[in-house]
């Protein structure tokens, strides 16, 4: 038996103010259980965190969370998924979460999700990995980033290459589709 795909995902310990935000966290942990694939997450039980996965537990996903000691009570360390691990620092955490998953899924997140979005493009940038990392553009949250991104490309900060290191997708639907053609 093979293993299931797994995706990372990446997004918010707050729900944030778009309630279309919410939604399609919802919507992915609900699409993840229906196509057989593993969630691989920061283990919170808040935010868009904890209803990606709770969404993904309810259609019977697989669940594989890393949250670091410090983290536990902030985030409401999520305890009853398939894996839970804990671990001591956050850049443990970042590379358990990374290596155990075969795509990288980012949903809207604040500073914490921008760090572990760039960190992966930073490690493509430099040959260490050729996973795909996806945008999920709710509404355009990352449409601002987008701009910014090519903005350092156009100051001759990062190649061209760079732009394609990352998949902008505009919905759950979307997103289901490009990865089904991985």
């Amino acid at each position: 038996m093979t293993a299931p795909l797994s995706l990372c995902v990446y997004c918010g310990s707050r729900d944030g103010n778009d309630p279309a935000h919410a939604e399609a966290a919802e919507a992915l942990g609900k699409a993840i259980a229906e196509h057989g694939w593993r969630l691989v997450y920061g283990a919170g039980d808040v935010g868009l965190m904890g209803r990606v996965a709770r969404s993904a537990q309810a259609g019977g996903a697989e669940t594989f969370g890393v949250i670091p000691t410090h983290l536990l009570q902030r985030e409401v360390g999520k305890r009853d998924l398939t894996t839970f691990i804990v671990t001591e620092t956050m850049h443990e955490r970042k590379k358990v979460m990374f290596m155990n998953a075969d795509a990288v899924v980012v949903l809207p997140g604040g500073a914490g999700s921008l760090d572990e979005l760039f960190e992966v493009l930073t490690w493509r940038q430099l040959g260490l990995h050729a996973k795909p990392v996806f945008l999920l553009n709710v509404n355009g949250y990352w449409s601002k980033l987008t701009e910014l991104v090519e903005h350092v490309v156009a100051s001759g900060f990062a190649g061209d290459d760079l732009l394609g290191f990352y998949e902008v997708v505009s919905s759950v639907e979307a997103l289901t589709e490009a990865v089904e053609a991985l």
